[in-house]
């Protein structure tokens, strides 16, 4: 049994990876905050922005639906108030 709040913040792999046209990550956060998801491709353009808003601490599932988007490699980037990580992901249709 998951404890209600994380010990840490914490972004998951993205599952699946290569994915077609979907794919999951799981952020974990360790406090309440303001919260940014956002797509970028290799040339660090915007590609997608997923979630912009207030967040609970707690277990998070992030869902992208790439199928209108181009394959290749994407970099999925998590802001919060006190934390940043980044995972690259890879389209394949």
């Amino acid at each position: 049994f998951l404890d209600p709040v994380p010990d840490q913040f914490n972004l998951s792999n993205a599952y699946p990876n290569p994915f077609n046209p979907t794919t999951t990550l799981n952020l974990d956060l360790n406090k309440d905050g303001f919260v940014t998801v956002n797509v970028y491709n290799v040339a660090g353009q915007l590609v997608s922005n997923l979630i912009s808003t207030d967040m609970n601490a707690g277990y998070h599932t992030i869902s992208w639906d790439a199928g209108n988007v181009a394959s290749g490699m994407y970099i999925v980037k998590v802001i919060t108030d006190s934390n940043v990580a980044s995972q690259k992901v890879m389209l394949l249709k």
